[in-house]
C-alpha cells in the first residue's frame, strides 16, 4: 500500500499517493522504440506534448538520446552527444513552457550538462534512468537546482540488457532494492535531500522477460528503500512477448501493445506506485481513475 508523501521540485512540491500522477512521454529521438523520429521536428514534438497536457497529463518526460534495449547510451560510444541532445530538447521545452508556463517538465537524461541546461531552461525534474551509475556528477548538479529526481534501477548498459543472466525471484529483488538504496545514498552523499526523490523500478531495464512480472508481483516490497515509486510499463517488450501467441507466436508489435501496458500499469498501482509514465495519455488516466477507486475501498 502506497504511503501519503510530498515530492519537492525545483519550484514547486507534488503531494504523492492521494491520486495516481500520469506521466506522459515526449520522445524528441529518432531511434526510441516506440515512437522514434515521429517527433523530432520541435513543432511536432511541442504539438504532442500540449496535446498529452490536455488529455490529463500531469508530468511531462521529455527525452532526446533513447535507451531502447540493444542502444549504445550511457557510454563513451554513446550515439547522441550531450551538444545534439541540448539542440533536440532545448527548444520543445522552451515552446511547451511558453504555451503552458505552469506545465511540470521532466527530462530523461543521464548526462550532468543537459541535466543543467534543462533546469536552467526550467525543467523540474531530473529523470536518470542509470540511477546514477553512468555519470554521477548529475547528482551534484540536481542537488544545485533542487531539482526533484528520478532514480530507475539499471542493469547494466542498453546493449548489455539482452544477454543478464537470469535471476531467480528473491535474487531479483534484492538486487532491484540494494541498487535504488545506492542510487539514494549517493543522490543523498551529493545534496539531494531524500524528499526530492522519486524511484523506478526499472522494467525492461535488464530485466529478463519473465523476470519483470515477479517484479511488478512484488513492486510494493520496494517501497522499503523509502521513497514513492514511479512505475515505466508501456508498450514494454516483455508485454508484447507475452502476447506473442495471439500474434502467431511473434512478439506483438508495438502498436498492439495498450491494452496489456493499460493492464501492467493497473497492476503497478496496486501495487504500489504513486506515478505512472505511459506514451497513451487519456487510455492511461482512465485505467487510474478506476485503480485508485480500489485503493480507495481498501
Amino acid at each position: 500500500m502506497r504511503n501519503i508523501a510530498k515530492w519537492r521540485l525545483r519550484t514547486r512540491t507534488l503531494e504523492l499517493g492521494q491520486r495516481t500522477l500520469v506521466m506522459g512521454v515526449v520522445n524528441i529521438t529518432l531511434d526510441s522504440f516506440s515512437d522514434g523520429g515521429f517527433f523530432l521536428d520541435s513543432d511536432k514534438a511541442i504539438a504532442h506534448a500540449l496535446g498529452l497536457l490536455k488529455e490529463g497529463a500531469d508530468i511531462l518526460d521529455l527525452g532526446a538520446e533513447s535507451t531502447r534495449p540493444g542502444s549504445r547510451a550511457g557510454g563513451a560510444g554513446a550515439l547522441v552527444s550531450a551538444e545534439e541532445e541540448q539542440a533536440r530538447l532545448l527548444p520543445v521545452l522552451g515552446g511547451i513552457l511558453r504555451a503552458q508556463p505552469e506545465a511540470v517538465l521532466s527530462v530523461d537524461t543521464y548526462k550532468a550538462g543537459t541535466a543543467r541546461a534543462a533546469l536552467r531552461a526550467g525543467a523540474e525534474i531530473i529523470n536518470d534512468v542509470s540511477g546514477l551509475t553512468w555519470n554521477p556528477e548529475i547528482a551534484s548538479v540536481c542537488a544545485e537546482f533542487g531539482a526533484g529526481v528520478v532514480l530507475a534501477h539499471t542493469r547494466g548498459r542498453p546493449e548489455e540488457w539482452r544477454t543478464q543472466p537470469k535471476l531467480e525471484p528473491d535474487e531479483l529483488m534484492g538486487m532491484v532494492r540494494e541498487g535504488l538504496a545506492a542510487s539514494v545514498a549517493a543522490a543523498q552523499r551529493s545534496g539531494v535531500a531524500m524528499d526530492r526523490i522519486v524511484l523506478d523500478p526499472g522494467y525492461g531495464f535488464g530485466k529478463r522477460f519473465e523476470e519483470n512480472y515477479a517484479l511488478l508481483k512484488r513492486q510494493e516490497e520496494l517501497l522499503a528503500v523509502g521513497r514513492p515509486l514511479l512505475a515505466g510499463l508501456s508498450r514494454k517488450s516483455f508485454l508484447g512477448h507475452t502476447l506473442a501467441p495471439l500474434f502467431g507466436g511473434e512478439h506483438a508489435p508495438i502498436a498492439d501493445r495498450e491494452n496489456a501496458s493499460l493492464a501492467a500499469l493497473t497492476a503497478a498501482i496496486l501495487h504500489g506506485a504513486s506515478i505512472v509514465r505511459v506514451h497513451a495519455v487519456r487510455p492511461a488516466v482512465e485505467a487510474v481513475r478506476i485503480a485508485d477507486a480500489i485503493l480507495a475501498e481498501r
